[in-house]
């Protein structure tokens, strides 16, 4: 609470001197009352103001993914920190035998993805390039799905992609996807879901092989159906399918681009970063898409073609921060040389990153009573984060030793946008909390578990992730 007045009001002329004087004399002495008053008020609070820090980390939900690997196997990772690991999978890797899911390698994947420290981002594909010729399970064909042959630009190996339209198609393709989400939808070390199914590995396009697409209906279908299956997992789709993508991004959705980097590798008058993405997005309407959902980025080739070409690394990065990048992935290729400085200067600003600027509460509080607390955040990254983390708080009796944890159950960090956030809150102390010395750490911690999951861009980090900041006094009643 603050107070003020103000002391140089203007009178009109027909104002007795006399009474003017009283009245100045009046407002000076009362500004002194209010003064002390305000003085009262805030003698029983403390601020703290923590030390940003440059530390270079990983948070969940952002970052720098491995590809087809897990950060303890990719050696291309140079120590960048990583909590994202991508894998594309094949329909018919996944679901040899109809009915016959192979839970076990994605369960195998997810336990690799834990110990890692890393959480697994996926897509499902229905039609490659390489030497198979189908990449749908076979008895799909053998229940009389229908499809068509393609040979890539007119040359290679020949393969067989499904009508996407019919009937024999989707009745087991939504099957595939509805028990996926059964069984996937929440996990806690599923990241990223990158709606695929259609075209080309899953890239919502044909190009170079004479198939048409299949028709609107099926493809807002197939996107719908992802989503109901994965309703609480963040997802993202290609960019491309301009159709496709207004309906996924309207419906809570992110989108995903695999040619950042390109400035001209496949023509000298068109690239993607000039002539396609930039009118993708307008046409789209996904200007503002970031402040709900994910952006993500995969390289054009990879960083070596971008530093071989002499492409300008600082603004192939700063093109993607542009467009609010939550996730980049250069394929687990490895880091040219001399550039890793770009790529931790990228990685600062990539996501969320979040900045306790300044912290007020009580400095002493009577037992079973509130403690308030003012907080200033500051988000200094490009996007927020898109899942539900809480602020924590931990009392820890300097004594005794005890430990208290409180969760401010209304207060997640989801949406956070870059920029200031202010956020006052009391904490209900519970009747087991005795009079004593306490120090108080801050935490963003797991909704399920309470434990912190978010690292913080201030300096004083301890062993489990919390961040002891002041201390407070419980007095007894």
């Amino acid at each position: 609470m603050v107070f003020a007045c103000d002391l140089s009001l203007d009178f009109p002329e027909f104002v007795p001197k006399e009474l003017i004087i009283f009245r100045r004399f009046y407002m000076k002495e009362l500004s002194l009352i209010l003064t002390a008053l305000n003085c009262f008020i805030n003698v029983n609070l403390k601020e703290v103001r923590p030390k940003e820090s440059n530390e270079l980390f990983a948070n969940p939900g952002m970052g720098w993914q491995t590809f087809h690997c897990f950060a303890d196997e990719d050696k291309a990772l140079q120590e960048l920190p990583s909590t994202s690991a991508y894998f594309r999978f094949y329909w018919i890797d996944i679901e040899p035998i109809e009915g016959q899911i192979d839970f076990a390698k994605f369960d195998q994947l997810l336990e690799k993805a834990k110990k890692s420290g890393q959480k697994l981002a996926f897509r499902i594909m229905c039609a490659g390039t390489d030497d198979r010729y189908m990449y749908v399970p076979q008895w799909l064909k053998y229940k009389g799905c229908p499809g068509f042959e393609y040979k890539y630009q007119d040359s290679g190996p020949a393969h067989w992609v499904p009508d996407l339209n019919h009937p024999i198609f989707q009745k087991a393709h939504f099957r595939m996807i509805q028990e996926l989400g059964k069984r996937y939808d929440g996990h806690p070390y599923i990241d990223l879901l990158d709606i695929g199914s259609v075209g080309l590995w899953g890239e919502w396009h044909m190009s170079g092989t004479g198939v048409e697409m299949p028709m609107l209906e099926t493809r807002l279908a197939i996107i719908d159906e992802w989503r109901k299956a994965f309703q609480t997992i963040p997802k993202v789709m290609l960019i491309g399918d301009e159709n496709g993508m207004i309906h996924a991004t309207q419906n809570g959705c992110g989108w995903r681009a695999d040619c950042l980097g390109d400035m001209g590798g496949f023509s000298k008058t068109w690239n993607h970063m000039d002539c396609f993405y930039p009118q993708e997005i307008v046409k789209t309407n996904s200007q503002d898409v970031w402040k709900s959902a994910p952006v993500a980025f995969e390289s054009c080739w990879d960083m070596q073609k971008w530093k071989q070409e002499n492409w300008d690394i600082r603004y192939i990065f700063d093109y993607g921060l542009g467009y609010h990048v939550s996730y980049m992935n250069n394929k687990s290729a490895p880091i040219p040389e001399g550039t890793i400085q770009e790529v931790e200067r990228f990685l600062r600003k990539i996501g969320y990153r979040l900045v306790l600027r300044q912290f007020s509460h009580s400095k002493s509080v009577k037992e079973g009573s509130l403690l308030s607390v003012s907080m200033i955040w500051e988000n200094v990254g490009v996007a927020p984060p898109y899942k539900d983390y809480l602020l924590a708080f931990r009392l820890n009796n300097t004594s005794n030793k005890a430990s208290y944890v409180f969760v401010i159950d209304d207060t997640s960090i989801k949406g956070w946008l870059p920029g200031i956030i202010e956020i006052n809150k009391t904490i209900n102390l519970s009747d087991n909390i005795k009079a004593g010395r306490y120090d108080l750490a801050i935490g963003v911690v797991d909704k399920v578990t309470n434990k912190p999951a978010i690292r913080l861009a201030i300096e004083g980090c301890d062993d489990d992730g919390w961040y002891p900041i002041s201390n407070v006094e419980v007095i007894g009643n």
